[in-house]
């Protein structure tokens, strides 16, 4: 399973707004320079996102994006199905019902499930604001004053 730039994009504007949580609404283009990726690529993203309610929206001069919940209301897992579609890493794992006519016989149909369960309990178990405390915590401790 490949994970596109599509789902690692939203996952850096999200954390980016997550970061700028107090500072109101943010536009793309702000989002884009930070983030080096191009503001009409993360157009693209926002039009996935703002069909979930993840993203609060404001129009105008002052407009841009902030995140509806708080950072630890959003997971990886969460985001990534939104921008990937699923995480499964065979298609017949896709629908919650196996619709494979081999479904029944197959010898490794246990295995496909269970990578399934370990990559989705490991995405959903993280959170922005996961990211975030553990990005904080590398920094502070790399860091020292004299």
């Amino acid at each position: 399973m490949k994970i596109s730039t599509k789902g690692r994009y939203a996952l850096r504007m999200l954390l980016d707004l997550a970061e700028a949580k107090d500072s109101g609404f943010i536009s793309l283009k702000e989002i884009a320079e930070r983030q080096g990726i191009s503001k009409q690529y993360l157009e693209q993203i926002v039009s996935l996102l703002n069909t979930s309610d993840i993203l609060r929206t404001s129009r105008g001069k002052q407009g841009g994006y902030m995140l509806l919940k708080e950072p630890s209301q959003y997971t990886v897992g969460q985001i990534l199905r939104i921008t990937e579609g699923s995480l499964a890493p065979i298609s017949c794992l896709d629908d919650e019902v196996n619709q494979c006519e081999r479904a029944d016989g197959c010898k490794t149909l246990y295995m496909w499930d269970g990578l399934y369960k370990v990559i989705a309990d490991y995405l959903d178990g993280i959170t922005l604001a996961d990211i975030l405390e553990r990005n904080y915590s590398e920094v502070r401790a790399g860091s020292y004053v004299i």
